[in-house]
């Protein structure tokens, strides 16, 4: 297994797939996002509200302006009376650096968690469980300011923090499940070679999984959100291509070397171990929601889009065809199995992994395509539609995309059809 001493914390990642992100809830926090609101509702509404919005974000200013003094004087009167290296120092800190965050001054913020930190370790030890806030509040800043070389080598020490002070219980499969996250995005940012990344986040996830099971049990739900990010680790394992490294030598060479065959042995597994979790999921979700059949069907859709993406159709169509027989039993057959077949889906059907930007409003577009998808999901007769030449090299990075993704292809009773003139377009930021 990766070593549990090398790894990192979350920006985002979707944990189910498209048709379920129902479930999903976000993870993320946007400091200024009172900002976001603000400019929205002035594009919105008339003159006269402008007044209003200034004097909000005044109030609101304002407010945070006299926050920030209030824990400075709580600061100052803790060092005054207890000394500089007083233990309850570190809460008014993290309270002032948080204030600092949500100012958008990271800088100061992060001298802030580093002092609380140094703190919390001398007066608790080493490994104490104050430090977390403190540390995570530093990575958020690091991240903010786009120093994701310090936010991933501070993200490595929030989790020796984690791995010693928190017990193995529900605090630490979500540290573990973050860290996991961290690793997607480290993947997705082009840090260090990708394929360790990739591993660390199956590792991860698979020490999450392995939590829940220490402690609940092999069959308890709490399992599935780790065993869906398992899922879109063997996607993008299953996918990464190695490329020739650039020499090196030594024991960095050897490392180098151990790494490409344990990457090797990694995707070799990859189709597997994608059954064998697709396989866990539904054997949950048949003890746990045994009368929601859309969600066993859910599941029998996604075992056939991993088998399909695989390139084994086989396999693929006789689960859509399981998937199908699960939703006959259900009063709304007929719109459920619509919603699931009845269009060509792009796989991997994740938000986080799409192969394919987002579609936007035809008047919003710069690009527009046309294609089809056969019976057997792939892609043909792509042409682009508009003659927008400003944006040529775009356009055809993503006809080429488009022509090597897989989709799930149309079905009626049952059997897969080929849908012609599909319409995409595409907004080029």
């Amino acid at each position: 297994m990766y070593s549990l001493a090398k790894v990192s914390v979350p920006p985002p990642m979707d944990g189910l797939p498209a048709f379920s992100r129902g479930c999903e809830m976000s993870t993320t926090s946007f400091p200024a996002h009172l900002c976001s609101i603000s400019l929205a509702l002035v594009a919105f509404c008339a003159l006269p509200v402008m007044g209003i919005e200034q004097e909000t974000a005044g109030a609101i200013s304002g407010q945070s302006s006299q926050l920030e003094q209030a824990y400075r004087k709580a600061i100052a009167t803790i060092e005054s009376t207890d000394g500089a290296y007083a233990e309850g120092l570190s809460e008014s800190l993290l309270s002032l650096a948080r204030n600092l965050q949500s100012q958008d001054r990271h800088n100061e913020a992060i001298e802030l968690f580093r002092r609380g930190s140094h703190l919390a370790r001398i007066n608790e030890g080493l490994y104490c469980e104050k430090q977390i806030p403190l540390v995570s509040g530093e990575i958020g800043s690091h991240v903010s300011t786009g120093n994701f070389t310090l936010a991933d080598q501070r993200q490595n020490y929030l989790l020796r923090v984690q791995l010693r002070a928190l017990p193995s219980g529900e605090p630490l499969t979500d540290a573990l499940a973050a860290h996991a996250k961290w690793q997607f995005q480290a993947y997705r940012l082009g840090m260090d070679e990708g394929y360790t990344r990739l591993m660390a986040m199956s590792d991860y996830y698979e020490s999450a999984r392995d939590n829940v099971i220490a402690r609940e049990g092999k069959t308890s739900p709490n399992q599935l959100p780790p065993l869906y990010g398992l899922l879109q680790a063997q996607y993008l394992i299953a996918s990464h291509r190695l490329v020739e490294p650039v020499p090196r030598f030594g024991e960095e060479s050897e490392r180098l070397d151990q790494d490409i065959v344990r990457f090797n042995r990694y995707q070799g597994k990859s189709y597997a171990k994608g059954n064998a979790l697709i396989d866990a999921i539904y054997t949950i979700r048949q003890e746990h929601f045994d009368q929601d059949k859309l969600n066993l069907a859910q599941t029998l859709v996604m075992l056939g889009d991993w088998r399909l993406w695989n390139g084994n159709s086989a396999d693929a169509f006789e689960a859509y065809s399981d998937a199908e027989a699960e939703l006959a039993e259900q009063d709304d057959a007929q719109f459920h199995t619509a919603q699931l077949f009845g269009e060509p889906v792009p796989l991997p059907d994740f938000p986080s992994l799409s192969p394919l930007p987002s579609s936007v409003n035809p008047e919003e577009a710069h690009i527009r395509v046309t294609f089809g998808v056969n019976e057997k999901g792939k892609v043909e007769d792509i042409e682009r539609l508009d003659e927008n030449d400003n944006f040529e090299r775009q356009a055809r990075n993503i006809m080429r995309t488009l022509r090597r993704t897989k989709f799930r292809p149309r079905f009626e009773a049952g059997q897969p059809l080929e849908t012609h003139n599909l319409v995409k377009t595409f907004n080029i930021q």
